[in-house]
């Protein structure tokens, strides 16, 4: 099976290109934007040396479906999916501020609270919580958007103070983050899964707060199998769950987090095909549809052939 880990598409009417850690991101005449989910996968802000076959489709199909239910609580960029890896839609003035919600104690929220921290991003955690508990309401927990490297943990003053966005502006993105993530949390139970946490990006569309990027996709979220949860967390057990979560911890077993002078672990086929099976297994829980594999015989001339056809 092929992957998609590099493409040099040149689209008509193509004005740049930005090559992000997963997307490519094609800016287009009349404020278009292509942009074509790679099989590229990253883990502490870095990219991993293998592709995962059809993981950019599952990102891609998933993200597709979750713009399209959440577009009565905020309007997003997206126009139209040409292609399985593409989506087609507005270029919007990126918000510099990355909107986190978290439901549970789990992840980066977890391994801080492992250290004895208690204030993440200016918002207090109760004592005595366990790995993987529910926070008594979710919390919204930022970091800044950065171009390269690391995002950071930012607090709601610290966004304030510094001028990032104005306090009308952050406190919209606030309520319509508790919004999107109490849609994500019922669309997820209704397939028997927990939304644990995720992000939100945003930007400006004339004015006006507009969702970009993906939403609630295995790269941008963590989800727990509803079914047994509490027996697993009242017996202290490792939680099942449908994300890349499970990709870090496997990095963090081989000595790598992404600090300096460590060294990317070499990634066996096997676990390369246990990833990519993860992926689609989210995608057929989340959605309930079989997942239908794309072509991959030539990846990237197929993506030119569909995308060349919708832009005529």
């Amino acid at each position: 099976m092929n992957a998609l880990t590099t493409s040099n598409i040149n689209f008509p009417r193509q004005k740049s290109v930005y090559h992000g850690k997963v997307r490519d991101v094609h800016h287009l005449d009349n404020n278009l934007l292509v942009m074509v989910a790679s099989d590229r996968i990253s883990a502490f802000d870095h990219i991993l040396p293998k592709g995962i076959p059809f993981k950019g489709q599952v990102l891609n199909q998933v993200a597709t479906m979750f713009l399209k239910a959440t577009s009565d609580i905020v309007p997003n960029w997206l126009i139209d999916t040409p292609d399985p890896n593409v989506a087609i839609g507005h270029a919007c003035e990126p918000i510099r501020v990355e909107m986190v919600i978290r439901g549970y104690l789990a992840g980066h929220a977890a391994r801080e609270y492992q250290k004895g921290i208690r204030v993440l991003c200016g918002v207090t955690m109760p004592e005595g919580m366990r790995e993987n508990d529910k926070f008594p309401e979710p919390i919204i927990t930022p970091a800044t958007k950065a171009d390269e490297g690391h995002d950071e943990d930012i607090s709601r003053e610290s966004i304030l103070s510094q001028g990032i966005v104005p306090e009308n502006t952050y406190l919209q993105l606030e309520d319509i983050t508790r919004k999107l993530f109490e849609r994500g949390t019922q669309m997820a139970s209704e397939r028997g899964l927990i939304l644990v946490d995720t992000k939100y990006e945003f930007g400006l569309l004339n004015g006006k707060v507009i969702l970009i990027d993906e939403i609630h996709t295995p790269d941008s979220s963590r989800y727990f199998y509803e079914d047994g949860y509490q027996d697993r967390q009242d017996k202290g057990l490792v939680q099942r769950q449908l994300s890349k979560e499970f990709v870090r911890q496997w990095l963090i077993e081989n000595g790598f987090q992404g600090l300096d002078g460590q060294e990317m672990p070499n990634m066996p086929d096997s676990f390369v095909q246990t990833i990519s099976e993860r992926y689609i297994e989210l995608y057929e829980k989340i959605t309930g549809l079989d997942f239908v594999k794309s072509d991959t015989s030539d990846i990237n001339k197929r993506i030119e052939k569909n995308v060349g056809d919708y832009l005529k």
